[in-house]
């Protein structure tokens, strides 16, 4: 039974756990602007002594993401928190990939993922190992038609997708992201390595979380609640995230079915 959390607060719950994986986009901000809220949650649990990574499936490494956060005004202290799912992902190729050479399927601001062997990036889809896929191209950022007819010929190579979020809601624009031309990969019968939630890499990556008691905190069931069911992890989903518009329509039960996925608690927006 899922408990609803908007009228007690985490902090109803919170010494009950050591460690919080929270999600950055939809939870702690939207794109555009921090969610006060969430930040206020973030200051409390520092408080309290209580560990915290924020875990995102941003398809760059920690850095980058935290110079982003901090010019949308968080503080230091809490952008140390981050952890990227592209972090996770670079330790992969640079210890697997780092001579062989790779096409690059996303936007130009990804490039930070690879500038280590930019040398390897190649034009030419027949002459490559493998393909990093970091998001959509600026040029064709809504039509999966295009990337069907870009890759129908080379199942044959092994896809790295460092972004298994699908969408992504950005203020009031919804966009899509590289697990969407993953999927479409795999459906064409090619092999693709995930790196981001729900695959336990990237959570054992971030911090040391031997023997602690966890919640994850997010707004996808797809990547932030179904990760923690994996892990058997603890979950809050955040309901005003990118599942809005179904929960309002079907029910947070039938659409957690709809999803495979089971959270212990909800909230509207995260809150202390």
């Amino acid at each position: 039974m899922t408990k609803n959390l908007d009228q007690a607060g985490l902090s109803s719950i919170a010494e009950n756990y050591s460690l919080f994986y929270i999600d950055l986009w939809g939870v702690v901000h939207n794109g555009i602007s921090l969610n006060d809220e969430a930040i206020r949650v973030l200051d409390e649990l520092s408080k309290i002594k209580k560990d915290y990574v924020l875990l995102t499936n941003a398809p760059r490494p920690s850095e980058p993401v935290k110079i982003f956060l901090k010019k949308m005004g968080l503080k230091k202290e809490i952008s140390d928190h981050v952890f990227t799912s592209g972090e996770a992902a670079l330790s992969y190729l640079r210890n697997n990939f780092l001579n062989q050479k790779f096409y690059h399927i996303g936007p130009p601001r990804d490039f930070d993922l690879f500038n280590d062997f930019k040398d390897m990036k190649s034009e030419n889809l027949e002459k490559i190992e493998y393909i990093l896929c970091t998001g959509l191209f600026d040029e064709h950022d809504k039509d999966l038609k295009f990337y069907k007819k870009l890759l129908e010929e080379k199942v044959d190579k092994k896809m790295i997708c460092t972004n298994p979020d699908l969408i992504v809601d950005k203020g009031s624009k919804r966009e899509l992201c590289a697990g969407s031309v993953a999927m479409v990969f795999e459906k064409l019968g090619g092999k693709v390595v995930y790196f981001g939630k729900p695959y336990p890499e990237v959570y054992n990556q971030s911090i040391n979380n031997k023997n602690k008691k966890i919640l994850c905190i997010g707004d996808n069931l797809n990547t932030d609640i179904k990760g923690a069911n994996l892990l058997n992890y603890d979950s809050l989903l955040v309901s005003n995230g990118i599942h809005k518009n179904e929960i309002e329509k079907e029910g947070l039960d039938q659409v957690s079915k709809n999803y495979e996925a089971i959270c212990n608690y909800t909230q509207s927006e995260l809150k202390w």
